[in-house]
């Protein structure tokens, strides 16, 4: 089976997401370099693979397919290796619900509200919009605790909402009020702490981690 390419930047969290997937499932993959905040915006190559500009997007063979839920789902299904969805409908629509409550509330809220706005460039830094997140995100905080059902989301085994996940509170974690944020939250910050050492997240680390 030919190698799959992943287009993205190491920055992004949903192309580290996808690259989760793929250290988690023992996948051999190449990473090509996108970044879509160049002053020239995305290539003009990459635009015909992913016309909306944005990343991670796949090439497997002649199979090419972008949004992250898209990619992680396919290389769940397509490549052998420890399962990352289970197969019982209860806990897979619960890992559904974690990630649906990530991407709509927890990226908004703990990665552009609390990291980009307190530890990010300093073009984006926002006291007033830092400020307004606080609320937000201590409350998402609050519900992905209480859906802790182990070590993991679900139980004793990472799944690919514990993959989803990881990166934004990561990112969190850079930001002193993100760092305040997590310390009333111990059975999440233990869970974060669990997730930084396993092989994928160390090998996918940020560059904003590596420089901190």
């Amino acid at each position: 089976m030919s190698v799959p390419t992943l287009y993205g930047a190491p920055y992004s969290v949903y192309v580290r997401i996808a690259r989760l997937a793929l250290e988690e499932k023992g996948v051999a993959y190449a990473l090509e370099p996108v970044d879509i905040f160049a002053e020239s915006g995305p290539p003009a190559d990459y635009l015909r693979l992913q016309p909306f500009g944005k990343i991670p997007a796949l090439r497997h063979g002649d199979f090419a397919l972008y949004e992250t839920d898209a990619i992680v789902r396919y290389v769940e299904e397509v490549f052998e290796g420890p399962p990352l969805a289970p197969e019982a409908p209860r806990p897979r629509a619960r890992m559904t619900q974690v990630m649906r409550i990530l991407d709509n509330y927890g990226y908004p809220a703990l990665v552009w509200g609390v990291f980009v706005r307190e530890a990010g460039s300093h073009k984006d830094r926002d006291p007033a919009l830092l400020a307004a997140a606080v609320a937000p995100a201590r409350r998402c905080l609050a519900v992905l605790e209480d859906l802790l059902s182990g070590d993991f989301f679900l139980g004793d085994r990472p799944s690919l909402a514990d993959l989803q996940g990881a990166p934004m509170l990561t990112y969190l974690a850079l930001a002193p009020t993100g760092r305040r944020l997590l310390a009333e939250r111990p059975k999440l910050s233990a869970w974060l702490e669990r997730m930084a050492a396993r092989p994928s997240l160390v090998a996918t680390r940020f560059p904003a981690e590596l420089k901190a």
